[in-house]
């Protein structure tokens, strides 16, 4: 903190009035927010490498003298390891596009005109900043390249894959990687590849301006596409999506001679399925081994992603495409308990934290009468006594009903766990009743679910597949 004061001075020929840490981002770099007694501010970077640095202050000054719109770097340490950058304002893509992201990709005009906007700026990132450009300069390496590729295909391997326990053949899968590997690096191009072009990386200030491209090289113009417009959490509607690729390819076209709508598309979708094999790696490694639920909960948008890359087209990789159709096909397990209120509601065992909860005890209770008192909701005299009485039966109905729609639309989502429980006075005969049919219909219903059946006062358990 005090060398980066210390910069400040000797750029601006005093101490600034104020000095704010900006939240932390993806990588190790410290930003700060300094404000002089003018009341202007910079931005200030602490990194961490020297190399990592020294690319950055390099690509900026280029893209600056190309008049493109990234930040200007004001002053630069004599180590590298610290700069000062100007201050493009706190408001990113992605906090511009907030209201529609949640709102499940329904975008509104001012925010798809953003969008627009991006798309039509990338194209003079790629081709105007690769102009005369030193490649040299970039880290960790100048170019896109087969052992790039392969580096992140076994990140998606061993930080994804192997922790979701499915089976695949390790010389298999290897063989395809490689070939998939060969066929992303055969054309590709003399152009700039930002690499993590996302919605973070775009400042408002206030029209986009593109910021931490340090990770940037030689590569092609389809990794930067695939990036931004299949970015999970971003839930693009197909037709907006197309939109704005029309945009970018018009665009693009200006700068260079593309290949035919129908060969650009064929070739962007290589990338897209690499860009979500890519991502499915970092957040298995962020949410499987850092234990954190951010990169979990970002799973399952990612999930959905491949598995409509892969209903839409076929790749030329078998085995690969086995293994990830294998993937994307969501098993539903389903828990169904009867218990009694007296000794609690049973626990959710899959982390979720519980699902339904029916009250058999307004139905009429076989267990007030002798002859039922050492029987259970499985024995014929119970259930006679049950569907003979009625009560049970519209109860059941309205439980069916419920249970059906969640089943099929849990299915249609890709989630992986239901759950309900129906507790009675003694957990003995009327709850018992109902988890029991309710498991059979769910099981006779919806075949590809694994119904798991727990009459825990009674300690039976049973898996219906």
């Amino acid at each position: 903190m005090q060398q980066l004061k210390e910069l400040y001075i000797h750029w601006k020929g005093e101490a600034p009035a104020q000095i704010e840490k900006l939240p932390g981002a993806g990588s190790n770099r410290g930003y700060y927010r300094l404000t002089g007694a003018d009341g202007q501010t910079v931005i200030g970077c602490v990194g961490t490498s020297r190399e990592e640095n020294h690319a950055f202050i390099s690509l900026a000054r280029h893209f600056q003298a190309k008049d493109l719109p990234v930040p200007h770097v004001l002053a630069v340490s004599s180590d590298e390891m610290r700069y000062l950058q100007t201050d493009l304002g706190s408001t990113s893509l992605f906090d511009a596009l907030k209201s529609g992201r949640e709102a499940g990709g329904r975008y509104n005009p001012q925010e798809v005109d953003l969008l627009r906007q991006t798309m039509s700026l990338l194209p003079r990132l790629q081709f105007l900043g690769a102009q005369d450009l030193d490649f040299s300069v970039c880290y960790p390496q100048p170019a896109f390249d087969e052992m790039g590729v392969m580096f992140d295909l076994n990140y998606f391997k061993y930080c994804y894959l192997k922790a979701t326990g499915v089976d695949f053949h390790e010389v298999r899968l290897e063989e395809d990687f490689r070939l998939l590997a060969r066929d992303l690096t055969a054309h590709s191009g003399d152009t700039f590849l930002y690499r993590d072009f996302q919605a973070r990386n775009i400042m408002l200030s206030p029209t986009p301006h593109f910021i931490d491209f340090q990770g940037g090289r030689r590569g092609p113009i389809y990794y930067d596409l695939a990036s931004f417009l299949w970015q999970a959490s971003a839930r693009y509607p197909d037709s907006l999506r197309q939109e704005l690729l029309d945009v970018y390819y018009d665009e693009a076209s200006r700068y260079a001679d593309l290949p035919a709508k129908a060969d650009f598309m064929d070739r962007l979708r290589l990338f897209v399925l690499f860009r979500l094999l890519q991502v499915l790696g970092a957040y298995g490694f962020r949410g499987y081994f850092e234990r954190k639920q951010h990169f979990l909960q970002s799973i399952p948008p990612a999930l959905d992603s491949l598995r409509q890359l892969l209903s839409a087209h076929q790749f030329p990789y078998p085995h690969l495409t086995d293994v990830l159709l294998r993937l994307t096909t969501p098993k539903l397990v389903v828990r169904i308990f009867s218990f009694s209120y007296k000794k609690g509601i049973p626990q959710d065992e899959s982390g979720n934290g519980g699902g339904y909860v029916f009250d058999c005890r307004s139905t009429h209770n076989p267990g007030r009468y002798e002859q039922y008192k050492q029987l259970t909701g499985l024995d014929q005299p119970v259930i006679r006594f049950l569907e003979e009485d009625g009560e049970i039966l519209p109860f059941l109905d309205a439980v069916y009903q419920l249970a059906d729609f969640h089943v099929k639309r849990y299915l249609q989502r890709g989630f992986t766990s239901l759950m309900f429980s129906f507790g009675c006075t003694g957990g003995q005969h009327r709850s018992v009743y109902c988890a029991q049919h309710l498991a059979e219909r769910i099981h006779r219903l919806f075949p590809s679910v694994e119904v798991r059946l727990c009459h825990r006062e009674q300690g039976i358990t049973q898996v219906l597949q």
